[in-house]
């Protein structure tokens, strides 16, 4: 006989207002969430990413509109009941003074427990699984207060994780990370992602990350969706100019294959490319040697590299192959 997995639950908002101190950020947003799937939400710094996650995740009320979980009201659905369905890891949580690693990430337990319920071994495994994912299984009985910001972002997420929801919201989860965490931070929400279905939403600040790891892309400008996604078809060089307010070149990343942000700027051009301090030439292609010209980023020279390098990788495996 064969089990059936249950379907995860939903996630959308129709026709969202949201502010602070009469001050409205997020304006008349409707969206949906794809389900089973990780959707990033990227835009520039006030623009209402961080809103719009706090308003999903019922910590914000909205002045008008509504965010719909499983077709209901999110507002009209018991607390408890919501936080065995969707776990929110916020911008800069705060812990009690003196709590230790493990205390902290077995709080994520709480919605599942109930004064008839006692602990039980579920809820261990549940607490070392997500304290082993996180890589913090070794402080567990360290106070939260002698980690780095490294320490205590994963030992967050941890928390998050032991709550076993089937929608994990994330607001900059690689924040206070070193190159390598971050990755491994993202790694380790493909893997829940394509072992439970579980649908993941993310902000981030770094596109060509959110380009490599996202099924969905939103893009955000002023309270609004501009647009939203495929990363293939949502980062265009007019997007990032609309939302960042930067020139940028798209070129195909290299190993994943996804589109991969290069800005312009105004000092790091080709031609400022120091001379090679062992013999002295400068460090530039022939075409620029003969003509004298610099190399247009936007011209093919570039991609060509680019996409010889993609061909080249394609037998590596791509986050985005799930």
């Amino acid at each position: 006989m064969e089990t059936s997995v249950e379907p995860s639950h939903s996630l959308a908002a129709e026709n969202l207002a949201v502010g602070y101190d009469q001050r409205e950020i997020i304006h008349d947003l409707s969206v949906r969430i794809p389900t089973g799937k990780i959707t990033v939400i990227v835009g520039a710094n006030a623009c209402g990413k961080s809103t719009l996650l706090k308003t999903l995740a019922r910590l914000l009320k909205p002045a008008r509109g509504r965010v719909l979980l499983d077709g209901k009201s999110i507002q009209s659905i018991p607390t408890r009941e919501v936080a065995t369905k969707l776990g929110l890891l916020p911008q800069s949580p705060t812990a009690p003074e003196g709590i230790t690693v493990a205390d902290l990430v077995g709080r994520g337990r709480y919605p599942r427990t109930r004064w008839i319920r006692q602990w039980t071994k579920t809820d261990d495994e549940a607490v070392a699984a997500a304290m082993t994912s996180t890589d913090v299984l070794s402080i567990a009985d360290r106070p939260i207060d002698e980690l780095s910001g490294g320490q205590r972002q994963r030992v967050w997420i941890a928390m998050a994780l032991a709550q076993e929801t089937d929608i994990l919201l994330l607001d900059e989860p690689t924040t206070f990370l070193d190159l390598t965490h971050q990755f491994e931070v993202l790694d380790l929400l493909v893997d829940l992602n394509k072992r439970d279905q579980r649908t993941i939403v993310l902000v981030l600040h770094d596109l060509n990350q959110a380009c490599r790891f996202a099924d969905h892309l939103i893009a955000m400008k002023d309270g609004a969706i501009v647009c939203e996604g495929d990363p293939n078809e949502v980062i265009t060089e007019e997007v990032v100019r609309d939302i960042f307010g930067l020139a940028v070149r798209i070129i195909p990343d290299p190993v994943a294959g996804t589109p991969m942000v290069v800005p312009l700027g105004r000092h790091t051009t080709r031609s400022d490319r120091p001379q090679d301090q062992t013999n002295g030439q400068d460090h530039t292609n022939g075409d620029q040697a003969s003509g004298g010209a610099v190399l247009d980023m936007a011209g093919g020279s570039l991609a060509a590299q680019a996409l010889s390098a993609s061909a080249a990788a394609s037998g590596i495996c791509r986050p985005t192959d799930r």
